[in-house]
């Protein structure tokens, strides 16, 4: 089963420790977390589903192509790191 893990920062607002999830997708993996921790959805996801602009999904230390439907593969031993999207001069 993929892991799921959400940034330090992200847990200091919302408990949300990794974990590990039933999914083929990242869509799919995501919906599992949240059925766990139901509070961390409103930071990672919009009204739509989509992934909000300030935040970043990364599986396997590449970044996800699919913002809005999510759809990027994981493997049974992949990794999803959630986290803030950084950006500044």
């Amino acid at each position: 089963m993929p892991s799921v893990a959400f940034t330090q920062n992200l847990q200091r607002h919302v408990a949300c420790p990794p974990c590990r999830v039933a999914g083929a997708t990242v869509q799919e993996s995501l919906e599992a977390a949240f059925a766990l921790y139901p509070q961390a959805r409103g930071y990672v996801l919009d009204e739509h589903g989509s992934l909000r602009f300030h935040m970043a999904i990364y599986v396997d230390g590449v970044p996800i192509l699919d913002r809005h439907g999510l759809s990027d593969p994981v493997t049974e031993a992949g990794e999803i790191f959630v986290m803030q999207a950084l950006s500044g001069g």
